[in-house]
């Protein structure tokens, strides 16, 4: 009866019973789930209820809530003790480091504290403590920016380009951010110019003696007003601003993250393959990726970075109608770091895309039946 309904043989159930013939495609397993009666997610395995889109809507309004305490401005009682400045530099490294490694619940959780803290440090001790503020503030923005809150990211960013005012470096790092947000704004025009701002002040006079650290942050910048122009429709100035970045890249070498950069010719090689992306020229896209992934550099990447990477070549894969290595490159960005899946929108929209697909193969239906995407 279940053949009949399914409109197959008794032969073709039998040998999927049997573990002989295997079920390859995802729009197959929805028709036997139909059949059968249930959900899609039982024939994976997955019996638990679907985990929430991020789990992260009550930290984003702690991190909203500590963004919006004026105590020290108005001169009000910290109201708690004040963490010295060597230990500020420590904590806020730690949380730079865990959102690295793309565990993005652990900072959500460290987040509101951190920047009660470090506001805290800078108005006992504003020079030495200024450091420790803005990178509280950096890591914030690019939380919020991963979590698709880019409106709150800003309030983030703003504070940090406040208190980094004065500090080249400082003020470097934190455009970075901006950048980003910016982007994630829709507001590439803006984005393109601040950065370029930005590139330029603390570009060395003479680029072949730079240092490394002024050439990671003058690259980084270069690498989002790049991006930025891309996302403008200005192919050429984003090629052109990329050709620049890269020449700072091979100064610089892989495997160096001043000021949580990872600027490097690897760097450069993920953000040609973005901007091939954004131009809608999945090929190149394809081929800078592989360039990026063989190359040494690849794996001194942060994990969120090469996660992030990965659901680029996602989106373009599914551009030119490859649903199998759309899917492949989800598995593997999933892999490199989970939370990249499970708390980032932009992961769901794609993931949502591929497992719509009939051609998508049954491995990426239990991810998506843990997520509740469909």
């Amino acid at each position: 009866m279940f053949a009949d309904r399914l409109g197959k043989s008794k032969s073709w159930v039998d040998k999927v019973e049997r573990g002989v013939r295997s079920l390859d495609k995802l729009s197959t397993l929805q028709e036997i789930a139909r059949v059968l009666r249930i959900d899609t997610a039982a024939l994976v395995g997955q019996d638990a209820a679907p985990a929430q889109a991020t789990g992260s809507g009550g930290g984003v309004e702690r991190i909203r809530a500590a963004l919006s305490r004026y105590e020290i401005p108005l001169g009000k009682p910290a109201g708690g003790p004040v963490v010295p400045v060597d230990r500020m530099l420590r904590d806020v490294g730690y949380a730079w480091t865990t959102f690295q490694y793309a565990r993005y619940s652990q900072v959500i959780d460290l987040a509101p504290t951190l920047l009660v803290n470090a506001q805290r440090t800078h108005a006992e001790a504003p020079e030495s403590g200024r450091a420790s503020l803005v990178e509280a503030y950096r890591v914030t923005a690019a939380l919020l920016v991963k979590l698709g809150d880019a409106e709150l990211a800003w309030l983030a960013v703003d504070r940090a380009m406040l208190a980094a005012t004065g500090d080249r470096e400082l003020v470097a790092g934190a455009a970075v951010q901006l950048g980003q947000v910016l982007r994630a704004l829709g507001r590439a025009r803006e984005a393109r110019s601040v950065m370029l701002s930005a590139a330029y002040r603390i570009a060395p006079p003479v680029i072949d003696d730079g240092a490394p650290v002024e050439l990671s942050l003058c690259g980084t910048l270069l690498i989002q007003a790049s991006l930025a122009a891309a996302q403008d429709g200005n192919e050429s100035a984003a090629g052109e601003l990329l050709d620049e970045a890269a020449g700072m890249a091979e100064q610089v070498g892989d495997g160096c993250d001043h000021h949580r950069t990872a600027f490097g010719p690897t760097a450069v090689d993920v953000a040609r393959a973005a901007v091939a992306v954004e131009n809608g020229d999945t090929d190149e896209a394809i081929a800078w990726h592989e360039k990026a992934t063989t190359r040494s550099g690849w794996r001194w990447l942060p994990a969120e970075h090469r996660a992030a990477h990965l659901l680029g070549i996602a989106r373009a894969h599914l551009h030119a109608g490859d649903v199998g290595n759309a899917a492949r490159m989800l598995t593997e960005a999933e892999r490199t770091a989970p939370a990249e899946i499970t708390h980032r929108p932009v992961a769901r929209e794609i993931l949502a895309e591929v497992v719509r697909d009939p051609r998508a193969p049954t491995t990426i239906a239990k991810l998506a039946a843990t997520l509740g995407v469909g």
